[in-house]
């Protein structure tokens, strides 16, 4: 099987770190809002990622954070009159609801931001006690200038200079006027609490943990210090994920932090990618009120996982047709169907096995199907469907 790695920018061949268990990180959401297809694409791929593994033979250990501390939940609580608290369970458990209709199992751990804060200070501690953080007005900031090394995956997605990196980081939210800071690309590890906030104690005064920090403490509490597969949205490869590295491998001292990091592309509604803070959103809950969550799935791993595409009603409709040839062949051959056709197999495992290729494997499945209902043959009619459990379908 071979995976792309964004860092080296190219297939490689996967191999976990340890005989078959595949350590797998996924960074999750910031709950605050309504779940949309992009969350979807991106949950939906690598659940699917794990069924395939899980297929292949491995045991995956899955964890997925929930950011449910974060200045975009603070500044909805103040919009909607809610608890902060109060708005990151609903939001969670909406978010939830929607992955469980859409047929993704959930992780082994979702865990929480705000029930790592211990492990979060550990982590602050050793990168101060290394040199690589300091403290200002009850903040703790990341010193990129003592980090020769910063931006390793920055460069590798193209941007390849400290201006180019300074600008893509202040599009994100990376406040480059603090005048705490030493250097504009500096990037917050505990933030002081600011009036009417909650805070946590900490050695530096009461805050909150920094947006990257957390996944670092987490990865280390629940999967170790390295780890076989990180994923997320493209979005998060600079600047999150790059901090990740700077964070996890100077606190840890292993090298790589990540064997394979995979980044999946963004979604589009009406020529703009889709997200929450544009509002341009094609909503979960909206669409499983039309669309099953089988055609749903379908149409998401229709697509690439590394490529971006637009949201079109057509590529739901052509999905449907897929779901309803399926449907058409779980009546063929009952529900324990029998039979094999090693042939399909091995054409939809290749497929699978080259950079995780479902577009290829569905239409596999698509033209086997269709053949199978034509010839009314079991054999491979079971086939189709026994692999359509792998992407999470005709379950």
């Amino acid at each position: 099987m071979k995976l792309f790695n964004t860092l080296s920018q190219a297939k490689e061949i996967f191999t976990p770190l340890e005989d078959n268990l595949v350590r797998m990180y996924v960074c999750g959401v910031t709950p605050y809002d309504t779940t949309h297809l992009g969350h979807a694409f991106t949950y939906v791929t690598f659940d699917t990622l794990k069924r395939y593994l899980e297929f292949k033979g491995y045991t995956v250990r899955y964890v997925q954070n929930v950011t449910d501390i974060d200045d975009d939940i603070l500044r909805k609580s103040r919009e909607v009159g809610m608890a902060w608290d109060e708005l990151g369970r609903k939001e969670t458990e909406r978010y939830l609801r929607d992955m469980d209709m859409l047929n993704v199992k959930r992780p082994d751990v979702y865990a929480r931001a705000t029930e790592e804060i211990p492990g979060v200070i550990e982590v602050i501690k050793g990168l101060i006690e290394r040199g690589l953080a300091y403290v200002n007005e009850g903040c703790v900031f990341y010193s990129v200038q003592k980090d020769p090394d910063f931006g390793e995956l920055a460069r590798a997605i193209g941007l390849n200079n400290y201006e180019s990196m300074l600008n893509v980081a202040n599009e994100r939210g990376n406040y480059p006027d603090d005048q705490r800071k030493k250097d504009p690309l500096d990037f917050v590890l505990w933030q002081a609490q600011a009036p009417g906030e909650p805070a946590w104690e900490s050695p530096w005064g009461p805050g909150r943990p920094g947006w990257h920090i957390e996944c670092s403490s987490m990865i280390l509490h629940h999967l170790g210090p390295q780890i076989d597969i990180h994923g997320g949205g493209a979005d998060l490869a600079f600047p999150h994920h790059t901090c990740e590295i700077a964070q996890s491998e100077h606190y840890t001292g292993k090298h790589p932090f990540v064997r394979f990091w995979m980044h999946v592309g963004m979604v589009y509604q009406d020529g703009e990618k889709m997200s929450k803070s544009l509002g341009n959103l094609t909503l979960i809950s909206d669409l499983l009120k039309e669309y099953s969550a089988d055609t749903i799935r379908l149409t998401l791993l229709s697509h690439h996982y590394r490529q971006p595409w637009e949201c079109y009603q057509a590529d739901l409709r052509a999905s449907e047709k897929i779901d309803t040839l399926f449907q058409r062949l779980r009546a063929l051959v009952g529900k324990q169907p029998e039979g094999e056709n090693l042939a399909l197999r091995e054409q939809f495992v290749a497929a699978m096995d080259d950079d995780f290729n479902t577009p290829r494997a569905i239409e596999t499945l698509h033209t086997a199907a269709t053949d199978a209902l034509a010839a009314s043959d079991h054999a491979t009619g079971a086939e189709v469907l026994r692999l359509a459990t792998v992407l999470g379908l005709c379950v």
